[in-house]
């Protein structure tokens, strides 16, 4: 895993802002995939976080990790900036492809999925009554899409989508208030299509 000059500088700007921000290593994670490309999650957390079997380098004052389940995954990739996009946005270049799907994901196609349940109702309660009415300041917006076991699967729109920090702000802060609000959830997962927005985040490798 490489990250070009002006992906360092891009995420040293931000770290900043972060609470304990020196501390704070840019972690780099595959999620899962789209359209025949890996996704990924993309957020700061502490560097001592880290286990012996997670890839670790430092390079120009950050530390970037790549959890053990995604070297292979991400092995040989370049996270660059879009000179061309607002914002700066970040993009992963992978020379890796995901294996082909055996069968789609109901979460990602198919027929609506009942969120009538009451983890659902509950998970839907915190993002109209906490995370919308935040994130809506910037624009954006989130739904849940699907509850499967202790996984909540969101999809980001408006200024959401597309944005180079939306990891970020899944981690630090709609995971966060999700899992403190609903015991049941444990893992919150974005399934943005944000390569299809004008400002993309990640995007299939170029051939």
């Amino acid at each position: 895993m490489r990250a070009s000059d002006a992906a360092l500088a891009t995420v040293l700007g931000l770290r900043p802002s972060e609470v304990d921000g020196e501390s704070l290593a840019l972690w780099i994670e595959v999620t899962g995939s789209s359209k025949g490309a890996y996704t990924y999650g993309i957020y700061f957390q502490a560097v001592s976080d880290a286990n012996p079997d997670d890839w670790s380098e430092e390079r120009g004052g950050l530390t970037i990790v790549v959890p053990a389940d995604s070297i292979a995954k991400i092995r040989g990739s370049v996270i660059d900036v879009r000179p061309d996009a607002e914002q700066g946005a970040m993009f992963i270049e992978n020379p890796n492809q995901p294996p082909r799907p055996t069968g789609a994901s109901p979460v990602m196609a198919g027929p609506p999925v009942d969120l009538s349940g009451d983890v659902a109702q509950r998970v839907i309660q915190v993002l109209e009554q906490q995370i919308n009415p935040s994130i809506a300041a910037h624009g954006g917006r989130a739904d849940l899409v699907a509850v499967e076991g202790d996984t909540a699967y969101l999809r980001l729109s408006g200024g959401c989508a597309g944005c180079g920090m939306a990891a970020v702000t899944l981690s630090q802060g709609i995971e966060v208030a999700l899992c403190e609000s609903v015991p049941e959830i444990i893992r919150v997962v974005d399934v943005t299509d944000h390569a299809a927005g004008t400002n993309p985040y990640y995007e299939a490798a170029k051939k």
